[in-house]
């Protein structure tokens, strides 16, 4: 599953989610550049959002936009 996802601007975003989504048993690979988070292995897409959010990013559903929030952006 690809998800959109706001805030993430640096390494540190890109192991934050890694770890967000293997507590959920999944792995994840982050392309800051395109804003995006591809998911193995997670089927509860809720569960899986709330990870992400708890980590303090924001999942799109539309085109990513600036980056905001994160660890590098304002929270």
């Amino acid at each position: 599953m690809r998800l959109n996802v706001e805030g993430m601007t640096c390494a540190h975003c890109q192991r934050a989610l890694e770890r967000a989504v293997a507590a959920l048993g999944g792995t994840a690979t982050v392309d800051l550049a395109a804003g995006t988070v591809d998911v193995a292995g997670v089927e509860d897409a809720a569960a899986l959002r709330r990870a992400i959010e708890d980590e303090g990013y924001a999942v799109v559903d539309a085109p990513v936009g600036a980056a905001t929030g994160g660890c590098c952006g304002s929270r």
